[in-house]
């Protein structure tokens, strides 16, 4: 395992390499960890490197970037991302993948499952997703996925998984306060980071791997819409030009989800389109 611009500790819930490196059961994520107190954005160092050791075969995939504090973190639809230091997870996955890019969103899917259950086994708390890439505990969002694609002209883009979680965040914003909760908040403490880190490594390499065998979600299918908080309910689909109500089905193979609306049931892909509660977030 090879460990890049380390500096870690054991004390005052601060991560530690070490201690992730037990938790790893799987074969390349986390083969590589960058580290770093402070950062712009993981996801934007993940693209940096993919972009300077391009053309060096696959000696990238599997690396994870973990910082410490991010000063411009971003969720989907370019929305800030708050990343306060020491407050959460946020972290980033460098994959090279010999698929088309047309599967980015499934892997979106695949990140959002795999944090969905790392966090229910590490805390015991009763987590949910929010198609297609938030994490949803109590009402409130505790866990946003952004996954971007590097090299398009290659024909076969790398990708760049970026996972921020408000793990031990005591405070937010007056914005937020509404819509966000953490970890630590809903389980009356502070959670090991550390662990959970490593135990959302071990679930996505395992859901990846399954993932490459049918090059879609029939295998994951059916776990995802067992913690789909959409699912069954009143949604509000929101696009470029109008919006409209129906009931969320469930999602398909290509991890669109299918809303009925009107009686005629239409694919929402993720990109630009946000889903909301008839009455709120979820």
């Amino acid at each position: 395992m090879n460990y890049m611009n380390v500096k870690y500790m054991n004390e005052n819930g601060k991560l530690n390499i070490d201690e992730m490196k037990g938790m790893l059961s799987g074969k390349s994520f986390g083969s590589k960890i960058y580290y770093h107190d402070q950062i712009d954005s993981t996801n934007t160092e993940a693209k940096r490197l993919l972009t300077e050791h391009r053309g060096e075969g696959k000696k990238l995939h599997g690396t994870l970037i973990l910082a410490e504090e991010q000063t411009n973190g971003r969720g989907r639809l370019g929305r800030d991302w708050s990343s306060p230091h020491e407050g959460g997870i946020w972290m980033s996955l460098a994959l090279q993948p010999e698929l088309p890019a047309q599967t980015c969103p499934m892997l979106t899917i695949i990140a959002a499952l795999a944090v969905n259950s790392a966090i229910r086994q590490q805390t015991g708390l009763s987590s949910f997703i929010k198609w297609p890439n938030d994490i949803i505990i109590n009402g409130k969002k505790v866990c946003g996925i952004l996954t971007e694609m590097a090299g398009l002209s290659q024909g076969t883009p790398d990708i760049v998984i970026g996972i921020g979680i408000n793990a031990n965040r005591s405070e937010f914003p007056e914005e937020l306060r509404d819509s966000a909760t953490s970890l630590a908040l809903e389980k009356g403490g502070k959670i090991n980071r550390n662990l959970l880190i490593g135990e959302i490594l071990n679930r996505l390499e395992e859901y990846y791997q399954r993932f490459l065998n049918s090059r879609d979600l029939s295998e994951l299918k059916g776990e995802y819409e067992e913690y789909l908080i959409n699912r069954g309910k009143q949604v509000r689909v929101l696009e470029r030009d109008g919006e409209y109500t129906g009931t969320a089905l469930g999602i398909n193979e290509q991890g669109a989800l299918l809303v009925e609306s009107k009686e005629e049931i239409r694919e929402i892909i993720s990109g630009e389109v946000s889903v909301r509660g008839l009455h709120g977030y979820v």
